[in-house]
């Protein structure tokens, strides 16, 4: 019997002094990847790397291996080794960036999936991308997207709106981790604040949503979805300063709460404080700004592994504009003329996946908005309140991949304008279903429907449909048809006349908005025998619209007039995106488009306002390893818009030029976790004004006091004012801001 264990433990020995090992070092560019995963196929075995990319498996037998290394943003690489008893055998991996063709997004279709295999197209944007020109906003960093325009609205404030293939701000729905939490007034000032430190990437939907979203998903839905607190860096600070004063710094923070959550905390804050008057006409040419944003999102642990995820942010922000000599004690008067905000907005959201065999998740946002205005001496004063949840079941059967949903929201809205006499109060409930159906692995079609109810417009029925077709890995065919709808949110759009003398008209009972909407859509992949990659999108759409609710600034000078259109409008359009990798560095991302934005009334076929025939967009950079240097070169090119005149006498041009904004960017990151940055904007140094004799009308009288009116209210031509102006600072296409240097430093401790 003791022979019997002493030969089973040498048995045991031997075994054990058999096993090997694989270490190894995770790598993407100069930087380690921490937390990326390790896997040996064909086994349940999988490792995560350390806060230096370091991974190890251990207590492996001899033999041959398939190893993958994966991380977001990356291209998984797959290497094959084998390995003797007994030893401990390195295999580095050097990940090289994903195009973003392969990235899972969520947007589509509400679930989890690779964009190849989304039957809806959806574009993702990855900080690595932004960081290429660094805004204080995500307003202004969606300058560089195809087919996305952020639209000034008003010259003094500075306020403006997301347009999407040429449909005003309204028509889009920004989402915040999936919640529709920016709406209403913070269309206008929510965009701001946001911590960049905490973005994990922008995923965008060209086209009507509203089969999963509701209203405002008429034309189009960015979502900005922010980091896991698992997979976040320990501590980031990324801050830059420009020539013209303005100071941006973002911070962030994570730890855990013992076993229990992981929390990330993110601040944001931007001053600009140096009044500049480039273009001479005594009004500021950038609005002054002081804001904070705190951001802060908690991962708790559950044994079940099931999601359970909460989120705040507060945002304040103190914001003017106006003439040089304004100050805080001219607020509200008719001395001095200054558009001054105070804005204040608390948003939570939160995710809880139920604890039941089936996979059902309850999600929810409440908003509160508070805004105290004065434009010149016009008060503006407004609350908005917003609750929204959301409870779906995800169920797989066979071929059919179902989602089934119901959502309530509620909305809130008073002002101390004439537009709201008493509070607007709103419940609207909804239910949808979608049905992804897989007939093989080249042919996929998604079926929706979603119905709501709104106790000022009634039922709401909003059907849609795609088609997924898989010619091959690389070719990819996809089309989409369905409805959208916008319910009247008349206050978003009123901002412009409480910033000039226009008069807000409203001639009936405003009824919501229909759209229906198809497009096509062709991806391609081209890989060379030398490892470069080409990829190429295009999308084809047609959009029809009825009960349009557009801003007719045409009819009366003196007047913004709201009413239903009697007629329909259309957008059309084509657009592209190439994106370039090479292996010697080189690095583009093209984007071009052409459209066509009009309405139809009485057999009358106009060009709508502010919308560009063609734009395009860029952003180049280039890899000198030997530097460590990394250089970008970002802009964007805009076609001619009809602009919003005062009359047949206004001297300014009914058209805009063909405009560019360009900028480059020098970056060094030879130091480990650092950073170092700097460049300019706008480099040929262009603003609106250098085709115009003015932009804002009558700066030199903007109470009217010598403004002469008829007995209809319009505006005489006299010696002092030989144009019949008013004064109105909402002829702008385009930032007043002109050519300026940047400095930035970034730090990362994973």
């Amino acid at each position: 019997m003791k022979n019997l264990i002493l030969c089973c433990g040498l048995l045991i020995s031997s075994i054990t002094v058999a096993q090997s090992s694989i270490k190894g070092i995770v790598q993407g560019g100069n930087n380690f990847l921490p937390y990326a995963n390790v896997i040996l196929k064909k086994s349940n075995n999988a490792v995560v790397t350390d806060s230096e990319g370091n991974y190890l498996f251990e207590n492996l037998a001899a033999g041959k291996y398939e190893v993958v290394a994966t991380f977001t943003g990356f291209q998984p690489e797959k290497q094959t080794i084998t390995i003797a008893d007994s030893t401990i055998t390195t295999l580095n991996f050097q990940l090289r960036e994903n195009n973003t063709l392969d990235e899972v997004v969520i947007t589509g279709t509400l679930k989890p999936v690779s964009r190849l295999e989304s039957p809806v197209p959806v574009e993702v944007y990855k900080p690595a991308f932004f960081k290429k020109n660094p805004t204080s906003n995500i307003f202004e960093a969606l300058q560089n997207v195809n087919g996305v325009r952020p639209q000034l609205n008003c010259n003094v404030c500075n306020t403006g709106d997301i347009h999407i293939n040429g449909l005003e701000g309204p028509y889009t729905l920004v989402l915040i981790d999936g919640m529709p939490i920016v709406s209403g007034l913070s269309t206008v000032y929510g965009l701001s604040g946001i911590p960049n430190s905490l973005l994990e990437r922008i995923e965008i939907v060209k086209g009507p949503a509203s089969s999963l979203y509701g209203s405002e998903a008429v034309g189009g839905l960015i979502n900005i979805i922010t980091k896991n607190p698992t997979n976040a860096p320990v501590f980031s600070a990324d801050s830059f300063i420009t020539d013209w004063g303005e100071l941006n710094v973002d911070l962030g923070f994570k730890g855990n709460v013992g076993k229990a959550a992981t929390v990330l905390t993110g601040v944001n804050y931007f001053n600009y404080s140096n009044p500049i008057d480039n273009n001479n006409d005594n009004f500021t040419d950038v609005t002054l700004q002081d804001r904070i944003s705190v951001f802060q999102k908690w991962n708790f642990n559950r044994k079940s592994q099931k999601q359970l995820s909460l989120a705040g942010r507060f945002f304040y922000e103190d914001r003017w504009g106006g003439e040089l000599e304004w100050n805080k004690g001219f607020r509200g008067g008719d001395e001095v003329y200054g558009e001054s905000i105070y804005t204040k907005r608390w948003e939570l959201l939160g995710a809880y996946e139920l604890p039941t065999v089936e996979k059902m998740l309850f999600s929810f946002s409440y908003t509160d908005h508070d805004q105290n205005s004065v434009y010149g001496d016009t008060p503006y004063l407004a609350q908005q309140r917003i609750g929204f949840g959301q409870l779906t079941w995800d169920k797989k059967i066979n071929k059919h991949d179902l989602l089934f949903g119901t959502a309530l929201r509620y909305q809130y809205y008073d002002d101390n304008t004439t537009a709201t006499v008493t509070e607007d109060v709103n419940w609207i409930p909804s239910l949808f279903v979608q049905d992804e159906i897989a007939f093989n692995d080249n042919h996929k079609i998604l079926l929706g429907a979603r119905y709501d109810y709104n106790s000022n417009h009634g039922n709401i029925f909003t059907p849609r449909f795609a088609y997924k077709y898989k010619i091959n890995d690389n070719n990819i065919l996809r089309f989409n048809t369905g409805t959208g709808f916008r319910i009247v949110n008349l206050f978003t759009e009123e901002h412009a006349a409480l910033t000039g003398s226009r008069d807000v008209v409203v001639l009936e009972d405003l009824k919501p908005e229909r759209s229906i909407n198809a497009n096509i859509n062709y991806l391609k992949k081209f890989y060379t025998n030398n490892g470069n990659f080409i990829g190429l999108e295009t999308t084809a759409w047609y959009t029809r619209f009825s009960n349009s609710i557009i801003p007719d600034y045409d009819t009366n000078p003196n007047q913004i007039i709201y009413k239903n259109l009697d007629g329909h409008a259309v957008t059309k359009g084509i657009s592209t995106n190439l994106d370039f990798v090479f292996n010697n560095g080189l690095k583009m991302i093209l984007g071009a488009t052409y459209m066509d934005v009009s309405k139809t009334e009485e057999g009358v076929t106009t060009r709508q306002i502010l919308t560009e025939k063609f734009s395009a967009t860029w952003a180049i950079s280039y890899r000198i390893n030997k530097l460590f240097l990394d250089v970008d070169y970002t802009g964007n090119v805009y076609g001619p818009m009809r602009l919003p005149l005062l009359g047949d006498l206004d001297p300014r041009s009914e058209y805009s030029p063909t405009w560019s904004i360009q900028n480059i960017q020098f970056t060094f990151n030879k130091f480990k976790n650092i950073e170092i940055y700097g460049g300019v904007k706008n480099l040929l140094n262009w603003t609106p004004n250098k085709s115009n004799p003015f932009i804002i009308a009558r700066a030199n009288d903007p109470f009217d006091k010598n403004v002469q009116f008829d007995a209809n209210g319009n505006a005489q031509a006299t010696a002092d004012n030989p144009y019949a102006l008013t004064f109105d600072p909402s002829y702008v296409y385009g930032p007043n801001q002109g050519i300026r240097s940047f400095f930035g430093l970034r730090y990362t401790l994973q």
